[in-house]
């Protein structure tokens, strides 16, 4: 029985070691990994209409000469999978790979065939096959996944010492030339006579001035031509004088008229500027070698993944706020995208690591949804710091206004409302220089914050401005303006012409609430009674004017400021500040203005058409007229959500487009036919 019993423990043994050896591990997501997404296939691919896509991507790879491709919605991918896609970044590596699913492998081969470089072999491994499509473009796959893989490599850059890394080899190679050339050139050295290299300063001197001199006679020369070519259309004719009789033809001068050459090619027989042979075979040796390093990261990419289960393992942080119901899901780490590579170089350098690393120590999560009538983003905000995430947390829950919300009218082109903690403000700020001090110098800091506490009021300030205001754009007024204008003879005289022309020029309220308002008071007092101040404001009842004669053809030359119940406003008109009626729709943006710590739209319409005049050319007023019958409006709020701050925007489309992720489609197409109907017309 004993022996039994040892007998199966060792086959089971055996079974688990042998079940060990031959499993195969999910491929996971490196660590460096700073942005992560996923392309709800399922969904997306419902909602493309691959009848209108399908001709459209034909067309323009056609026109931009590119490889064609007969049906791009059976290009062997299987389109309603879930696709993956996730960037790293360090110091001298970036790359941007994707993983998706395939549905035809030899439909898939064929497509790639016809992208890739004519004559470029396909590299056949064990597991999978892959090929560079470009430099730094991979592609792999296998009977039913596939990778594509964007890897650059650049030597790091030590913003220290202000270098690039280099090997001893480049070197070599350097100091190897440099003593040729000196052997060569080597030439007996003169004692430095300095009355020579004065004469030559001063020569070097007059010469730069008569460059100036000459640079500017043609600057005016081509001003000239410029405005006669505006005005007429072709440059003026030359008077030809009659040529003087020739009494002796005899003895004229036979001269063969040659045109003047058309570039500086002609002055030569051979080629004038011969490539430099050493030069260029240098940067293909680099270029060779950077090829090298790329390939064989991609390579041992490949290999990680084609070993594996196919299966893609990623973080759970990462997937915290992702909802599959979203048509995609995108994950950004601030904190290693400003920490790590060229972004932390740079700050490192000016000695701002600490302070902007404790900042960007966050990461953000976005599910976008194309809805069938509008767009809808929803995004979660997190530091990772979870003190600092609580102050910024208190920030967003400050007191409400509705005196401000009384602003908001549906017949505005926008607004924008906050109200926030003024007073918590202060302690986030706190949070984050004192955890941005270095090690060595965290008391010193420490007592630097305690200072700033007992020197700051942060009371009295918050009073002055507690943290609730609103920006309602009301409309774009057209304004006309004069400005001055030079005009040209037939004689190239310069004449100075006044001209009018219309601009738009905003219409808007900028408010905010006080609990202090003797404070603006007196700052409204100082700004009237001031010598210099007064020659620009003045008072006009409970109004304070602000006027700049010098600048009334200015887009802004007149602002009003009033202290009233509590709220300072600053406005473009005195009208603008009273209660206006309001429909149901702007009633519950008031509700919504007074329930969220952050909210706002934007009728991305109403904006163009007071832009209207902006527009000159006749390609511009088509293209603005096809955004106008498109464009729509955008809406959003933020407020706090357990431990991440939530901002929801909402782009609601007009058209009758299928759903809102066509929308777009239909928009663009309609704008590249329209440009190129436009082109047709300027060649013919």
């Amino acid at each position: 029985m004993k022996t039994l019993f040892f007998k199966t423990q060792i086959i089971t043994i055996l079974l688990l070691g042998f079940t060990a050896v031959f499993a195969q591990n999910d491929m996971k997501i490196p660590q460096n990994a700073v942005f992560y997404m996923e392309i709800n296939g399922k969904q997306l691919n419902s909602k493309i209409n691959w009848e209108k896509f399908n001709p459209f991507l034909k067309q323009i790879n056609e026109k931009e000469k590119k490889a064609s491709w007969n049906d791009y919605s059976k290009t062997g991918i299987k389109y309603d999978a879930i696709q993956y896609h996730y960037a790293t970044v360090n110091d001298s590596v970036k790359s941007y790979n994707t993983h998706f699913t395939l549905d035809n492998k030899e439909k898939f081969q064929e497509f790639i065939n016809s992208v890739k470089k004519k004559g470029q072999e396909v590299t056949r491994k064990n597991k999978y096959s892959y090929v560079d499509l470009d430099n730094d473009i991979f592609v792999a796959w296998n009977e039913n996944r596939a990778v594509l893989s964007m890897i650059s490599y650049q030597k790091p850059y030590r913003w220290d010492e202000g270098v690039y890394a280099v090997d001893s080899t480049d070197v070599a190679i350097d100091s190897a030339a440099t003593a040729a050339i000196d052997g060569a050139y080597a030439e007996e050295v003169k004692p430095f006579d300095y009355k020579e290299e004065i004469e030559y300063l001063k020569d070097e001197v007059g010469y730069l001035k008569q460059n100036i001199k000459d640079n500017n006679t043609e600057i005016l020369r081509i001003q000239k031509d410029i405005k006669y070519l505006q005005k007429h259309h072709k440059y003026p004719e030359e008077k030809i004088e009659p040529a003087e009789a020739i009494e002796d033809s005899t003895y004229a001068p036979k001269v063969e008229v040659m045109p003047p050459p058309i570039s500086q090619d002609d002055y030569y027989e051979a080629e004038p500027y011969a490539p430099d042979s050493i030069y260029q075979k240098e940067m293909d040796s680099l270029n060779i070698e950077k090829f090298k390093i790329v390939k064989k990261l991609a390579e041992d990419s490949f290999d990680r993944y084609f070993s594996s289960n196919l299966n893609l393992e990623v973080p759970k942080d990462m997937l915290s706020f992702r909802d599959g119901n979203s048509d995609a899901f995108i994950y950004a780490d601030y904190e290693k995208i400003f920490n790590q590579g060229i972004y932390r170089q740079l700050y490192k350098g000016f000695n701002f690591s600490s302070l902007l690393g404790k900042m960007y120590n966050s990461n953000s999560a976005y599910n976008l949804y194309f809805d069938k009538d509008k767009v809808r983003m929803v995004n979660h905000y997190q530091h990772k710091n979870e003190a600092t995430q609580k102050s910024i947390s208190e920030v967003y829950k400050g007191k409400k206004n509705k005196k401000l919300a009384a602003l908001i009218n549906d017949k505005s082109v926008g607004y924008y409302v906050m109200n926030i903690n003024g007073y918590k403000y202060f302690d986030m700020m706190y949070s984050m220089i004192k955890e941005a001090g270095e090690a060595e110098y965290q008391k010193e800091l420490e007592l630097i914050v305690e200072t700033m506490k007992i020197a700051l009021d942060e009371e009295a300030i918050a009073k002055i401005a507690p943290g609730n205001g609103i920006f309602v754009l009301n409309e774009l007024k057209s304004k006309n303006v004069e400005y001055t204008d030079y005009d040209y003879d037939d004689s190239y005289n310069e004449k100075e012409v006044k001209k009018t022309k219309d601009v738009m020029v905003p219409d808007f309220t900028f408010a905010f609430a006080t609990e202090n308002e003797g404070y603006w008071k007196r700052i409204f007092d100082m700004l009237v009674s001031n010598k210099e101040m007064s020659k620009k404001f003045s008072k006009d009842g409970d109004f304070l004017t602000f006027k700049d004669e010098k600048n009334k053809d200015g887009y802004l030359d007149q602002i009003f400021f009033t202290v009233k119940d509590g709220v300072v406003y600053l406005t473009t008109s005195k009208d603008n500040i009273k209660v206006q009626n309001q429909s149901d729709v702007s009633k519950q943006w008031m509700k919504d203005s007074a329930k969220y710590p952050l909210s706002g739209r934007l009728n991305i319409q109403k904006l163009l058409i007071g832009l209207d005049k902006e527009f000159k050319s006749k390609s511009e007023k088509t293209t603005l007229d096809i955004l106008k019958k498109y464009v729509g409006e955008m809406y959003f709020k933020t407020e706090v959500n357990g431990q991440s701050i939530q901002t929801e925007m909402n782009y609601n489309i007009k058209t009758d487009s299928e759903n809102s992720l066509m929308y777009f489609f239909d928009l663009f197409d309609e704008i590249y036919k329209t440009s190129l109907t436009h082109k047709s017309s300027a060649t013919l």
